[in-house]
């Protein structure tokens, strides 16, 4: 059995442009793999935040039955109004109406959202008519209906992020 022994001689020529195009595209990968991490994050609670933006959108607009049908994700509501005994359209009325707590919408943000380790729902920030104190809504991850919640979050809060 012959082996022969490469030398320096025999060594393949480096291809920097080769080298370099590979740098090139781990560092994209690693970067779009960044982005795509932080997109997932950032949206993860994106149709509860979603459903209150719509909730507080018939508020503004004062269409109160609307957003009764929100709350309960349930736009043909009046069809079956028993379902709702807990909590009927005449206290959400009192509740979310001109009288009620805040007033007549007429502007409100949905800041950020927080969903609670083993919880079932998604915890939502809304700054309504540029208060400083903040509305706090409960929305369920299965079913997109709405409460308010028990809980106040902070928006921000990087220690949440960790423990979340």
């Amino acid at each position: 059995m012959l082996t022969t022994a490469m030398t320096l001689m025999d060594a393949q020529q480096v291809d920097e442009a080769r080298d370099r195009r590979r740098r090139m595209w781990i560092s994209l990968a690693v970067l779009l793999g960044l982005i795509a991490v932080w997109l997932a994050y950032h949206y993860r609670n994106y149709p509860q935040r979603h459903a209150v933006d719509q909730f507080f959108a018939a508020v503004q607009k004062q269409d109160y039955e609307a957003a009764y049908g929100v709350w309960f994700h349930d736009p043909n509501w009046k069809q079956h109004t028993g379902q709702y005994a807990k909590y009927p359209f005449n206290d959400f009325y009192r509740d979310w109406g001109t009288g009620g707590e805040w007033g007549l919408v007429k502007t409100y943000s949905v800041d950020c959202s927080l969903s609670p380790g083993g919880g079932s729902g998604v915890i939502v920030q809304v700054t309504v008519n540029n208060r400083a104190e903040h509305a706090y809504l409960w929305v369920e991850k299965s079913n997109r209906t709405m409460s308010f919640s028990p809980n106040e979050i902070q928006c921000g809060n990087w220690l949440a992020f960790l423990t979340e």
